[in-house]
């Protein structure tokens, strides 16, 4: 994959890290001198070499190719999540003290420390082993007409098989390489839409604390858009992390930009966490989606039942398009068409396929009684 982009774009969004290994110096700045004195210990036991620097603020151990992988791994064992989190690591393959220049690349130990474990997911991105399947989002009224496609980002394992979007995403959260794959991400869906040729909306994901700037952060996905010649009315961006607590002025900035763009937006898994009404009436969505969670099974609980009745009808009131996530039965169709639901997506109609879907089931919910 090419990774050599203009100037104008987001350094930090469009590079990655490269992985812990070869011979070299770990840099180490310790929050406390308890911690300090714990690796000095093992140091001495495992006879490496080592020197403390900056009045003994700073620990450098020098490291042979061998000795790189296990040094690290050693360091996450010996010291506390907290200590992990609080150590400041840099990792030097060339003989020259860290240089001013050098101190965007420091980081914590405990992110290193994922980062050393996360080769297999650095040689993945390298090697463009990622594609997207798409899941179709259809008319509840006819589920034979289709609206949109949900890109749904997948790893491809060397033997062809595909790897869960939640193990990859989860790792490249924990070594702090989640902008770089958010966006890589979104290319591959914009991609894969052009190769495709599909004419219907496409739902694209992007998590709000991977993007730093909006403005620069973004231009590269939207350069990408106008090269595949998608209209930009055609693309939705889906907000995923909407469960979370969010700093909603730099939401609203990332939103303004792609709105200003001509994009629609969207908030995912709508339901299932305490912050999403606020960002409802702060952010005014095109669309919300309403969490599987709250949609599996709501015919017969009546608690999802009367959760989920009442935000269709807020949103009704709104003019807020919703999306029911998760369509496993009939039953479920047939609940959420009675109440409004403007849309459906879910494995009843069709799970995500490489391929997209084109002539999606039309499913009858005549035959059941009114819930």
């Amino acid at each position: 994959m090419n990774r050599t982009q203009p100037s104008s774009l987001c350094a930090r969004c469009e590079t990655l890290p490269t992985k812990i290994e070869g011979t070299g110096r770990l840099y180490l700045w310790f929050p406390s001198g308890h911690s300090l004195t714990k690796v000095l210990h093992y140091l001495r036991k495992a006879e490496l070499d080592y020197e403390l620097k900056e009045e003994g603020q700073c620990l450098a151990i020098q490291l042979e190719e061998v000795q790189t992988e296990n040094c690290v791994n050693t360091l996450a064992g010996i010291l506390t999540d907290n200590e992990l989190k609080n150590t400041q690591a840099l990792f030097m393959t060339h003989a020259n003290a860290p240089q001013l220049r050098d101190c965007a690349r420091t980081t914590t130990l405990a992110r290193m420390t994922h980062l050393n474990q996360s080769g297999w997911l650095l040689d993945l991105l390298e090697a463009d082993r990622v594609t997207c399947q798409f899941q179709p989002i259809v008319s509840t009224q006819d589920t034979s007409v289709i609206f949109g496609q949900e890109a749904l980002f997948r790893g491809i394992a060397p033997n062809g098989s595909f790897i869960a979007p939640g193990q990859i995403f989860s790792l490249a959260t924990e070594a702090g390489i989640l902008v770089q794959l958010d966006l890589i991400a979104r290319r591959i869906a914009i991609r894969e839409t052009m190769r495709h040729q599909i004419k219907e909306h496409i739902f694209i994901n992007f998590s709000p604390t991977s993007i730093y700037d909006p403005t620069s952060c973004l231009r590269s996905t939207m350069e990408a858009i106008d090269e595949a010649g998608i209209s930009h009315e055609q693309i939705v961006f889906e907000v995923v992390e909407s469960n979370q607590p969010q700093d909603t002025e730099h939401l609203k900035g990332i939103l303004n930009v792609y709105q200003e763009a001509g994009f629609r937006m969207a908030l995912d898994d709508f339901g299932e966490g305490g912050s999403n009404l606020n960002l409802l009436h702060q952010l005014r969505p095109d669309f919300i989606k309403l969490d599987m969670r709250l949609i599996r099974n709501v015919q017969a609980d009546p608690y999802k039942a009367f959760v989920t009745e009442k935000i269709l009808e807020i949103a009704s009131h709104l003019n807020i398009q919703t999306i029911a996530e998760g369509i496993e039965s009939v039953e479920e169709l047939h609940w959420v068409k009675q109440r409004g639901a403007t849309f459906v997506q879910g494995y009843l109609i069709s799970p995500p396929t490489t391929f997209p879907l084109i002539n999606p089931p039309q499913i009858t919910t005549s035959s059941l009684e009114v819930g």
